[in-house]
């Protein structure tokens, strides 16, 4: 949607929430969101349990009544309108498909309010079973279809309607390993052609990662952090940001120099590192350094982050080599090697000491 502001044409957000709250008894399910959804992202929500994820979608969908807030599609606001006068759709963690309609049918379930012909329903059905690679399977019952095939009949059936913003939830939690791999692909693709809005729900950080065009952290009912999947990974807001998305060493550090071009920082159990940016707080304040297990190089020496550390337990994972050293103050380093020329002929021993190093603007430095 665009807008006149000031004798301009701006862009609007296809969706804004703003100030959305939700409590069910003394429990603060969201506390206050404000997050913008542009048109033809896939835009995810990424938490734990309880951190107010499902509720925020549910909200969107109109099944839960915010107690406060805004909610507005294309500027409209979508408070007063009840789930199924509203142009999102829903697709659920358990697909929901009738057992007793085919495949055809369930897809073209909710054409019916649509005041569409039956020849315009069929080729909508068509188009949709084209979409999800499923055009021969129209006459089948959902218990003749993998899970997989489950999946893609759900997502055809909540796209048949042609929403303005499909929201998922959970939507690959009940697939194996290999084939959410190939699901996540697959839905991708599907966006990318229709160029409908995606909001995905998972808890999975793999799958926010490679699905999302942006991710919104959450943590107790409130959006930690909202960026791109790059952004958030590798210049994290906060502590837990940085822990929750991917592993992450943190270590307690006090500031000794900051400047433009970068500081110094005293970190327990390793000593002076340099650090590529500046510190968010004054010299001999408090700090965390968060550093990335596959940013620390191991057996190298490169200064100006160089140091050594025994190793205390070392995993083979096929693809990489982890390792955990103990730090002089007792602490833990765990760093990880891509094992891109296969498995190495010995594996490090615990006890045996490691020389570590890790570059600059690999540091990441947290005041929380």
């Amino acid at each position: 949607m665009v807008a006149l502001q000031g004798g301009t044409l701006s862009a609007l957000p296809l969706l804004r929430v703003e100030g959305l709250a939700k409590r069910y008894g003394g429990i603060v399910a969201l506390a206050g969101v404000d997050v913008d959804v542009n048109a033809g992202e896939i835009f995810v929500l990424l938490g734990g349990s309880g951190s107010g994820k499902t509720t925020l979608l549910r909200c969107i969908a109109g099944f839960v009544r915010p107690d406060a807030g805004l909610i507005l599609l294309d500027g409209q606001d979508l408070g007063p309108l009840p789930p199924h006068r509203r142009p999102v759709n829903t697709m659920f963690q358990s697909y929901a498909l009738f057992p007793h309609m085919n495949v055809a049918r369930n897809i073209g379930f909710g054409l019916r309010h649509d005041r569409l012909s039956r020849h315009e329903r069929a080729t909508r059905v068509r188009e949709m079973l084209d979409l999800v690679q499923l055009a021969e399977y129209g006459p089948r019952r959902p218990a003749q279809l993998s899970g997989g095939q489950k999946q893609r009949v759900a997502l055809a059936r909540a796209l048949a309607r042609r929403p303005r913003l499909l929201l998922l939830d959970e939507p690959l939690s009940a697939l194996d390993r290999s084939l959410r791999e190939q699901t996540r692909a697959e839905l991708v693709g599907v966006q990318r052609r229709l160029g409908t809005s995606f909001i995905l729900v998972t808890h999975d950080q793999e799958e926010a990662m490679t699905m999302g065009t942006r991710i919104g952290v959450m943590r107790e009912g409130r959006l930690a952090q909202v960026g791109t999947p790059a952004a958030v990974y590798e210049a994290p807001a906060s502590r837990f940001v940085a822990e929750f998305l991917g592993a992450a060493n943190v270590l307690p550090a006090v500031v000794r120099r900051s400047e433009a071009g970068g500081s110094l920082l005293e970190v327990a159990g390793l000593g002076l590192v340099q650090a590529s940016r500046p510190a968010p707080r004054g010299v001999g304040e408090s700090v965390f350094l968060a550093v990335r297990p596959e940013r620390i190089a191991l057996g190298s020496v490169e200064p100006p982050n160089a140091f050594r550390a025994p190793i205390v337990e070392t995993a083979y994972r096929g693809d990489a080599l982890s390792c955990t050293l103990r730090l002089p103050d007792g602490g833990a380093l765990r760093v990880t090697r891509p094992l891109s020329g296969g498995a190495p002929t010995a594996l490090p021993a615990p006890g045996e000491v490691a020389s570590l190093s890790f570059a600059p603007d690999a540091c990441i430095v947290l005041t929380e």
